[in-house]
């Protein structure tokens, strides 16, 4: 198997006669690491789920880099990828990298020539390691350059040296800058005088919008029973960042398929009935007001639904990779709903409360890991009919009240027989049981239009 050369940062000031010239030796790799995740993939496309947190910087030679790029754009484009030595090779092929990466003989020679598919977990475990090692050594040869230079002082060189150290092995880089006060204070004074947040996204309704703010990291988790309306509260969300706000968003959703997925978000839209929609039985003042409402939604490139099945935290991960690769990262994503999602690498010894839990911490490290509101749906247990719902009431796992930034609990005030009959007929409470950066225990009252899949801020025209 031939090899790049090594693409390795050279640290400035080291000759190479030194005898301590760290390029007297390749810097830390693994070229049968590398080559068994990629082989792996190229003959079990799945497996790519098990190493989504494998990035393709930690790839040691650039070819690797770039097919294992690939895989990952080609994984997440589709519900419904087809990932083999000969899809892939035309698919760099479109790119222009496909002869820089050994063309397609050496795409067949990757899936050949791994050992074990079913070892992926170790060799990416290799290769990650051994990316750290290499950034460790990166820090260390900065530190070098530093002493021998002597721009600064002893003490301050080792501060220094020490910092860069210790960033690169914690895996955070070997640059602090940005992280200080200082560095942070002229753009915070920039956003209390604008009044906002520039970071933050708003909602479609007013009042909420009052107490609540969709931040960066955050994972807000939205509860209600079955047929609560914590569907429509996902859809309509989404539908105000990526039509209104005109921000890329995902939404994952295992409760429901793409057509009623676009059913009800052209119900909203279009203010066309649901029910007629779904039985594709419109008349020709429902294609009007569809064909109104096609400007917004027949170039919504930035709005992806992904109904694959068995979705798991590794394939939406790998759908925001794919998105922020197309140069659309996601300002938003919904997750449809909590517990429906599968479980990865779940043990035997694991109850659903702990597979579930997993599920949730899973979502804010993504929330974290991108930097965007993540949007959880739950819900509930069934023996909380009949009142109002409280935090402890999330199906299978109390583990989302401890992750959540926020909780909105949904609550529908419908008459003893379950009918929305009532004074309080067409509403719906907003119940804000959580919110770390903001007022706890508010409730906002919302218009409930399930006939057009929509909640509506009270008073609004209709």
């Amino acid at each position: 198997m031939t090899h790049d050369e090594p693409d390795f940062e050279e640290a400035p000031g080291i000759a190479p006669t030194d005898p301590f010239d760290p390029f007297a030796f390749a810097p830390p790799h693994n070229d049968e690491a590398e080559a068994g995740v990629i082989g792996a993939i190229l003959n079990h496309q799945n497996l790519i789920e098990r190493v989504t947190t494998t990035a393709p910087e930690h790839f040691f030679h650039p070819r690797h880099e770039t097919i294992y790029r690939a895989l990952l754009h080609m994984y997440g484009a589709t519900k419904k990828p087809a990932i083999d030595p000969l899809t892939v090779a035309e698919y760099l092929r479109q790119a222009g990298d496909l002869e820089r990466v050994g063309g397609t003989g050496y795409l067949q020679t990757l899936a050949y020539t791994v050992p074990v598919t079913g070892h992926i977990d170790e060799y990416a475990e290799i290769v990650r390691d051994c990316y750290q090692l290499r950034t460790v050594l990166q820090a260390m040869l900065r530190g070098a350059h530093m002493a021998r230079s002597r721009e600064l002082t002893a003490p301050e060189i080792l501060d220094q040296a020490m910092a860069q150290l210790q960033a690169a092995a914690t895996g955070l880089g070997v640059e602090a800058e940005g992280l200080s006060v200082a560095d942070r204070w002229e753009a915070f004074r920039a956003e209390l005088e604008a009044g906002r947040d520039p970071k933050a996204l708003d909602t479609p309704w007013p009042d909420l919008n009052e107490i609540v703010e969709l931040k960066p990291g955050q994972l807000v988790t939205v509860g209600a029973t079955t047929g609560g309306g914590k569907s429509l509260f996902g859809m309509n969300l989404a539908s105000h960042v990526a039509l209104t706000r005109k921000l890329p968003v995902l939404v994952a959703s295992m409760e429901m398929g793409g057509s009623e997925l676009l059913a009800r978000l052209t119900a909203s839209e279009a203010s066309v009935s649901l029910d007629r929609l779904v039985r594709r039985q419109l008349d020709d003042f429902d294609r009007k007001k569809i064909d109104s409402a096609e400007e917004r939604l027949a170039y919504a490139g930035n709005f992806i639904l992904d109904d694959s099945s068995n979705l798991t935290i590794s394939k939406i991960r790998a759908r925001m990779r794919w998105m922020t690769a197309s140069n659309m990262p996601p300002a938003l994503v919904v997750a449809d709903y909590l517990q429906l999602m599968t479980p990865e690498g779940s043990k035997a010894s694991h109850n659903r409360a702990q597979e579930v839990a997993e599920l949730s911490r899973g979502l804010k490290v993504l929330a974290m890991e991108f930097e965007v509101p993540v949007i959880a749906l739950a819900q509930f247990n069934r023996n909380h009919v009949g009142r109002l719902p409280l935090v402890s009431d999330f199906k299978d796992s109390s583990s989302i009240e401890q992750d959540s930034n926020v909780i909105v609990l949904m609550h529908r005030p419908l008459a003893e027989d379950g009918s929305d009959t009532g004074p309080r007929s067409g509403e719906i409470d907003l119940i804000v049981a959580k919110n770390r950066n903001g007022a706890n225990n508010r409730t906002v009252t919302l218009t409930f239009q399930g006939h057009f899949a929509r909640l509506r801020s009270m008073g609004r025209d209709q």
